[in-house]
């Protein structure tokens, strides 16, 4: 049974509301909550640096969360995954800790969260690098054809292709396999944006041939405040962190430091130890699960929302029609009359309806086509009930219905 909502807080009792924001936050299961309590009343000492019973205690929580993280991404060496607070902080180390020259080509696509677009667009205010963005199809998926071509025209000035895996727009999966083959064909890396496949299906970084894999824990059940950065070995040994100092070094003087080998050199400072802690977790929570599964079950949340509100006056679902190919996302552009943060907070309120309003971090997208509105939407996860969609559907279509009637 996917659901286990008996392991969840929130959705225990009687009267659990319908928690359709996961895209952005994802609940935590008791197991999480503990960890991270114990953290703090049993074990609050540093990882990695002392060697009492409290310390060691710590590092060994470390050594078996990165652990787990390895393997649930599918890299095959440990000290290739280094903590970071979020899938942001992992990119930004990527687009600061390489080597630029002026008029290196960075590809994204028109689709990219501000943390997979922010970045290079800094980069080319500060290096000169040569940003472009790759429009999408009709459809709003990934353009296969028209990426293999401008690969091809931008020869080897392309240097890196930095592609989100699964969007946050609209749940469309970017056929990244292909995209790294092409990319390495041309010469140019490739870094992947993990935040919204890495809870939801299974991932092989080297599968997938990517050189750069992000992703955010707090969607995944863990505590907020921890991400991962995952790299190929002989790239993260020739990157400088972003952040310096105690833990990051092998050594210093006062003439100069040298670098501790990764993935500490990536890990300035003392460490979110409690979020470790809740990481482990949550990542053993998640073992327990099988992410096909997972998949097909966001699908079928996804096909009662979508069918439900589709024919609705001045409604349009982002993306494919077919909710198959948006995972457990469904994302609505609203006509003016139909406010999106008033929708939100009325699905709230006469419901305990959670949805996310507005343009979640993807403005570019929307001020490309000159939508000038925002948008709704309601992204699922293994725990999320039929109920639950059907009480977004429910609520959603009165009031929707109220406010074209008036």
């Amino acid at each position: 049974m996917l659901h286990r909502r008996e392991d969840f807080p929130l959705l225990r009792d009687d009267g659990a509301p319908a928690c359709l924001d996961n895209a952005c936050v994802t609940l935590k299961p008791d197991a999480v909550i503990q960890a991270v309590n114990e953290y703090y009343t049993m074990r609050p000492a540093c990882g990695g640096r002392s060697v009492h019973r409290l310390g060691t205690s710590v590092s060994q929580t470390m050594a078996s969360s990165r652990r787990l993280l390895a393997q649930h991404i599918g890299a095959r060496n440990v000290n290739e995954v280094a903590f970071m607070k979020n899938a942001t902080h992992a990119l930004n180390q990527v687009a600061q800790g390489l080597s630029w020259n002026k008029g290196d080509v960075i590809l994204t696509t028109d689709k990219e969260h501000n943390s997979n677009l922010v970045p290079w667009l800094d980069l080319e205010r500060s290096h000169g690098v040569d940003h472009r963005v790759l429009p999408s199809t009709e459809e709003n998926t990934f353009d296969l054809e028209a990426f293999e071509a401008t690969c091809a025209e931008l020869g080897e000035r392309l240097k890196m292709v930095a592609v989100g895996h699964v969007s946050n727009l609209d749940g469309v999966t970017a056929p990244v396999k292909d995209i790294a083959r092409i990319a390495h064909d041309h010469g140019a890396l490739v870094c992947v944006d993990g935040a919204q496949s890495a809870p939801h299906m299974p991932i092989d970084v080297e599968d997938l041939g990517a050189d750069f894999f992000a992703c955010s824990i707090h969607k995944m059940m863990g505590p907020s405040g921890m991400g991962a950065l995952w790299g190929r070995m002989e790239l993260l040994e020739t990157m400088h962190p972003v952040l310096t100092g105690g833990h990051t070094v092998a050594t210093s003087t006062y003439d100069g430091v040298q670098w501790a080998a990764p993935p500490a050199r990536f890990e300035a400072g003392l460490g979110h130890y409690a979020g470790i802690a809740g990481t482990e977790a949550a990542l053993t929570y998640l073992s327990d699960l099988n992410l096909d599964d997972v998949h097909e079950h966001e699908t079928k949340i996804n096909r009662i929302m979508s069918n439900g509100i589709r024919d609705l006056e001045g409604v349009t679902i982002i993306g494919p029609e077919d909710a198959s190919r948006r995972g457990g996302i469904c994302s609505i552009l609203l006509d003016e009359h139909l406010p999106s943060h008033d929708l939100a907070i009325l699905l709230d309120e006469a419901a305990g309806v959670m949805v996310r309003s507005g343009r979640h971090c993807v403005h570019s997208w929307f001020e490309d086509r000159d939508v000038s509105g925002d948008s709704l939407r309601a992204s699922a996860y293994f725990y999320t009930s039929e109920e639950d969609a059907r009480r977004f559907v429910d609520v959603f279509s009165e009031a929707v219905n109220a406010f074209n009637a008036a």
